[in-house]
């Protein structure tokens, strides 16, 4: 060991010459201070022959830089070991970092068990989603039809009308506009209550002993609030307070009477200080449906709520009912599901598969991102110490992979989404969860589909798509925002001159949805002839307005945008015959010109940098020492 410090340290005082430290401590000092080392730069710049070249633009602080690592003919070169093969060995790995998966896989000869695992978890992430998917149709599907059954026994006045949703509506509000009516659809709906075992469906009281408990009556109203129409007088106190009463129901239901009822306890029902007013009752039922080979019945709970709000005060209080799903765990038939936990034992498994499989694309992504990082710094240290440039801000960016960063999100969604649906699936939720754990699944799944884009990119007739898109996103982002802005004068100006005679313009969200429909060319006439003639200037003003909005928009807002478009992929199908633009690092690397299957990526020297002699290199050119890195593993795809 000694014998060949020996041999290398006069090799360094040859080349380097007045860079060397004079004594054991000063050596020391630079090694464990690099900071310290900027008063001898210009050793530096001689010991890498750092010249201005005429081929390469200037980069960051406006000096022309040689990017190929020659050494000038001005300056006394460095011995190879100090310059040549450095810049040889930065070129390498910068041109391995850039590599696609299979460049990789020849490059190193390393099957690519990180991309095979995105195909994998490609695979998984959708079977999982189309079984969540098939569960959760058939579970809103079953609320929603108990939901119609639900209004056809406790509501009064409800018709087949209303079951489908149609537009313009065919039926007006389902509504009441008497006092009477008020007391009658409470009545009503006790009565179907009470003779639940009328019903087809295979509906049992929420009690032990399946005995009917007491619906419960809330009144929301003013703590004072009487009005006085013929002197135009009112008393009126806008705090709210809330009276819950307990309906105990006779046997005979149909004999119930919600009125006199109210009178015994002393409640008395004051309308022009009613607020809303609700009735709730729960109910029990099992669904067969839901079995199949493998598969158990599944058990619910709905608490049925009727609703009554005349928080309008406008004489017209509307009616609803809700049906919240409530899903149990059955007590049924204990040999079936013990001879069926088939279901739930595959499903548990996929569960934890997919969760497994995201949470090593998440490290793995993690890592790439982070190692990147790293280079991305040795590459900024590099430049400067090298070439006495500024690394540019593109070239910056070309260390960020913004497909990782996707990766990684759509990995959180789904990990999240699986231990919501690992609950749902053992029935361990106080709530329905259904919807959130779709929301978390769809845009995750939506994501890793996204994600494949990336290795179509490797072929040049897909990449023109990606390449197009990425060069407009930015013309694009600034004339949508500007297209946004008149977009939002429209939508306020429609909403609040058409919104009181126009349907389609009652709300902000609607205004905005008939208007991106219009763009669309979707049900223009029908929007032209809903306005009704209730006030002739406002009906002139619709047209006019409508006319100019789909005018400018359809003829030249939509153009414009597409030729952004076109001017973007032009541009690419000129790359593509000319050459795209690099940037420095991009130009740097250009000269590394080895094949992947050249063997060259699997010496030792590219993918071991942390030897005894380039220790000695880096201590004789002042370049503060680094951590070895390993091409293979900067980037996981």
């Amino acid at each position: 060991m000694c014998h060949a410090l020996a041999q290398l340290l006069p090799l360094c005082v040859q080349g380097c010459g007045r860079g060397l430290p004079e004594n054991e401590e000063e050596m020391e000092a630079l090694v464990m201070n690099p900071e310290t080392q900027g008063s001898k730069s210009s050793d530096m710049t001689h010991c890498y022959g750092t010249t201005i070249s005429k081929d390469v633009p200037s980069v960051g602080n406006g000096q022309r830089t040689n990017l190929e690592g020659s050494p000038s003919s001005s300056n006394a070169p460095c011995p190879d070991i100090c310059s040549d093969q450095e810049v040889d060995r930065m070129k390498r790995r910068l041109r391995f970092f850039f590599m696609n998966p299979i460049e990789k896989w020849q490059a190193k000869n390393r099957f690519p068990y990180k991309f095979l695992l995105q195909l994998v978890k490609i695979f998984l992430v959708t079977a999982q989603l189309c079984i969540f998917a098939h569960s959760r149709y058939k579970h809103v599907n079953y609320a929603w039809d108990n939901r119609v059954t639900f209004s056809h026994l406790f509501l009064r006045g409800w018709d087949t009308t209303r079951e489908v949703n149609s537009y313009p509506p065919a039926v007006g509000p389902l509504a009441l506009y008497a006092k009477e009516d008020f007391f009658l659809t409470i009545d009503h709906a006790v009565s179907g209550y009470g003779n639940l075992s009328d019903a087809i469906g295979p509906y049992s009281y929420d009690t032990d002993d399946n005995h009917m408990a007491s619906p419960l009556l809330c009144l929301h109203h003013y703590k004072e609030g009487t009005i006085f129409g013929f002197n135009e007088s009112y008393v009126f106190n806008s705090e709210i307070d809330k009276t819950c009463v307990n309906l105990t129901v006779p046997h005979n239901a149909s004999q119930f009477s919600s009125k006199d009822y109210l009178r015994s306890l002393g409640v008395d029902v004051n309308f022009s200080a009613l607020v809303r007013a609700s009735l709730a009752f729960a109910v029990k039922t099992v669904n067969f449906k839901a079995a199949s080979a493998i598969t158990p019945p599944d058990c619910y709970r709905f608490d049925v709520q009727i609703d009554m709000d005349n928080s309008d005060q406008d004489g017209q209080m509307l009616l609803s009912l809700e049906a919240e799903p409530m899903r149990l765990v059955c007590q049924g038939d204990v040999e079936y599901i013990t001879d069926n936990r088939l279901d739930y034992i595959l499903g548990s498994i996929l569960n934890s598969v997919v969760i497994l499989v995201c949470c090593c694309s998440l490290l793995l992504c993690g890592r790439a991102i982070y190692r990147a990082q790293q280079l991305k710094n040795e590459t900024i240290h590099f430049f400067q110490t090298v070439y006495g440039t500024v690394l540019s801000r593109e070239g910056r960016l070309e260390f960020l992979n913004l497909w990782y960063v996707m990766i990684i999100v759509n990995d959180i969604l789904i990990i999240f989404g699986s231990g919501i649906k690992e609950q749902i699936d053992r029935k361990q939720l106080a709530g329905d969860q259904w919807n959130i754990c779709s929301v978390f699944l769809g845009t995750g799944n939506l994501l890793v589909w996204f994600g494949v884009l990336r290795y179509l990119g490797f072929f040049k007739t897909y990449n023109v798509v990606i390449l197009t898109l990425r060069n407009a996103a930015p013309k694009v982002a600034r004339f949508s925002l500007c297209a946004l802005l008149i977009y939002a004068g429209f939508t306020f100006c429609g909403w609040l001159v058409l919104g009181p005679y126009h349907i389609k313009f009652r709300s902000l969200a609607s205004t905005s949805e008939c208007l991106f429909a219009l763009i669309n060319g979707d049900d223009m006439f029908a929007t032209f002839s809903i306005m009704p003639l209730k006030s002739p200037m406002l009906w002139w003003y619709c047209r006019f307005y409508l006319y100019t909005f789909i005018s400018l928009y359809i003829y030249v807002v939509l153009s414009l945008f597409i030729s952004i478009i076109m001017d973007a992929y032009e541009t690419i199908k000129l790359y593509y015959k000319e050459g795209f633009p690099k940037s420095d690092v991009q130009a740097f690397m250009a000269s590394c010109t080895d094949e992947a299957s050249s063997g060259v990526f699997r010496s030792g020297s590219f993918s071991t940098s942390f030897s005894l002699r380039s220790w000695f290199d880096k201590l004789c050119c002042r370049l503060p020492i680094r951590k070895p890195f390993s091409g293979g593993s900067s980037r996981f795809m």
